[in-house]
């Protein structure tokens, strides 16, 4: 049987054409005035996914 994609997991992470898995960093909607500016800077760019989970995301999003 066919697999179907798990969508929430599609929406937030996007598959690179090399293989990786890259996702956005969390809490970016607001409250963002009382972090460092480290952490806003980071906030700022894309992050790749653990190794840990890379491997059960990719069986959640099969036609990607």
């Amino acid at each position: 049987m066919k697999l179907k994609t798990h969508k929430t997991v599609s929406k937030r992470i996007k598959l690179t054409k090399t293989g990786k898995l890259i996702k956005r960093h969390g809490g970016q909607n607001h409250f963002n005035s009382r972090d460092r500016g480290t952490i806003t800077r980071k906030k700022r760019r894309d992050q790749s996914v653990s190794a840990v989970y890379a491997r059960s995301l990719k069986s959640l999003m099969p036609n990607n």
